[in-house]
């Protein structure tokens, strides 16, 4: 038998799809979480915090591959090299990344480089970790995922006149999508930095925002901001976007026809 496979952030977004996918293919799963429970047939779970360490190391044993979706705006490098230490100790022999497009495009140096873009260098800082481990790696870059655009973009919705970062854009990308691309990656051999994986299309955040609340049916005042720092010039300039790999399929006009249940009364477009 076939020894499990380790998911970090496997009850996360992506990675509750990538466990998904991974038991899809016959293998036996096993889940780093912070808390204990259930998450069905062929899938264990220990309990632990990369934070601290705790439970990595048994997290880990047995194991000989890794996909790392555990991640936050901060300390995702604290998080990797925990996970490294007790990953080549262990003797693991792929370790799969998941960061996101522009990580190394994207110059965070400033307090508000870091308040508004901290993201990026966070997991640029967690491929360093992951390239200086030692382990066989796969990294893959994928740009921002519907899931949390949406996330986003209903919360900015909740005031009567928006925000919107001028000239920002974003190539939007189903997180199924990636999960296949990283599940597909996972049960291959180790590539180092693997190409980069976008959605299907370049969409100003004003047309995002715009499509969500005309399709939740809101009606919002959107003002036009431009964001100081170095950071941001960066995300207007498209150091986020990956156009020569726009491999994903789902629109984001298809993701919020499926995906936003919200419907009011006044269905008027948002006004400008």
């Amino acid at each position: 038998m076939s020894s499990p496979v380790l998911v970090t952030g496997g009850t996360g977004t992506l990675g509750r799809l990538v466990v998904a996918r991974l038991r899809d293919a016959g293998r036996e799963v096993r889940v780093l979480s912070r808390t204990s429970g259930r998450l069905g047939p062929g899938i264990e779970v220990v309990v632990g915090d990369l934070l601290t360490g705790a439970g990595a190391d048994r997290a880990v044993a047995g194991v000989e591959t890794v996909v790392h979706c555990a991640g936050t705006a901060t300390a995702d490098d604290v998080k990797a090299l925990t996970l490294t230490r007790s990953a080549a100790a262990a003797g693991v022999g792929h370790l799969v990344f998941i960061s996101v497009v522009g990580a190394d495009r994207v110059p965070v140096v400033s307090p508000v480089d870091r308040a508004m873009f901290g993201y990026f260098a966070s997991k640029r800082a967690a491929e360093r970790v992951v390239e200086n481990s030692g382990i066989p790696y796969t990294t893959l870059r994928a740009t921002q995922f519907h899931e949390l655009a949406l996330t986003t973009l209903s919360a900015m919705s909740r005031l009567p006149v928006i925000p919107v970062p001028s000239r920002t854009r974003f190539q939007p990308v189903a997180a199924a999508e990636v999960a296949d691309r990283l599940v597909e990656l996972t049960l291959g051999r180790p590539s180092g930095l693997v190409s980069d994986f976008a959605g299907p299309h370049i969409l100003g955040m004003e047309e995002m925002l715009r499509g969500f609340v005309r399709t939740a049916g809101r009606r919002r005042w959107l003002i036009p901001v431009r964001m100081p720092g170095r950071a941001a010039r960066a995300i207007r300039d498209g150091a986020n976007l990956a156009p020569d790999h726009a491999d994903g399929r789902e629109t984001w006009e298809n993701f919020l026809a499926t995906h936003v249940a919200e419907r009011q009364s006044d269905p008027s477009p948002a006004h400008t």
